[in-house]
């Protein structure tokens, strides 16, 4: 009788346990919701900072922590672009990269841990200085690559933007080619021609190669849009680059 009621303790006890965990990872799942409507609409260093934490709470509480380590990479690089202390965003975007291999590690089939590690060393890359992070290009190339094949459309033909303006950035002698750049950009555009940031690469580039037509029919676009201060749209802050770049001594009228 004693020997059943302690299998009957141990049966509960694992079905207790076996909820706990349920509980926690709904918990987790609400968590990450409210992070996410964060995310969306962030404007400042406080709303990230609140998302993160939110992302991070979420980690704690879930077994399967992918969508986790890949949102908390996702932001860290928004987070990082707006920060402006130069040792600051190189410390965040390294972070970046740090929960993206996690996600890499865990969901190698997938694409987000892949895009997001990329972009957070791009962004490293740049913060540090092109020249000083040569050896960065051939695993950021490596990883858009694999987001091409597992989901060419991810983040609106992110990884061919990503591409385009790694060949753009990147000295001739060290692998760039604005030839390259233009073609991962148009590809990118073709993807997802409303990403505003995808437009301004592709004007950019266009301008580099003396198309200059076609770069202003891409800035006077960006510049037709609807404001909208969200990071992540990112249409104010490409607005304001267009006007910036109009002003370049290329598009005056010989």
């Amino acid at each position: 009788m004693k020997k059943t009621h302690v299998l009957l303790g141990i049966f509960f006890l694992c079905l207790s346990s076996g909820l706990f965990i349920f509980v926690h990872s709904q918990d987790g799942r609400e968590l990450i919701i409210q992070a996410d409507e964060i995310y969306a609409r962030m404007q400042t260093i406080s709303e990230a900072d609140e998302a993160l934490n939110l992302y991070r709470k979420a980690l704690v509480g879930m077994q399967d922590k992918y969508e986790a380590y890949w949102k908390i990479s996702r932001l860290l690089y928004f987070k990082g672009y707006y920060t402006e202390n130069k040792n600051d965003k190189k410390a965040i975007f390294s972070l970046g990269v740090y929960h993206a291999e996690k996600a890499v590690a865990l969901k190698p089939n997938q694409p987000d841990g892949y895009y997001w590690r990329g972009v957070n060393n791009g962004k490293y890359g740049e913060t540090r200085g092109v020249l000083k992070s040569l050896s960065l290009v051939k695993p950021i190339k490596k990883d858009m690559n694999k987001v091409i094949e597992l989901d060419e459309s991810y983040e609106d033909g992110g990884a061919h933007r990503v591409l385009g303006r790694v060949f753009f950035k990147v000295p001739g002698i060290a692998g760039g080619s604005k030839e390259k750049s233009l073609e991962h950009l148009e590809k990118s555009k073709e993807i997802g021609p409303e990403d505003m940031l995808t437009r301004y690469y592709l004007a950019e580039t266009l301008l580099s190669r003396k198309m200059v037509e076609r770069s202003r029919a891409e800035l006077e676009y960006i510049l037709s849009q609807d404001d909208d201060p969200g990071w992540v749209a990112g249409v104010n802050e490409c607005k304001q680059m267009a006007r910036e770049l109009l002003k370049d001594k290329k598009f005056r009228k010989k």
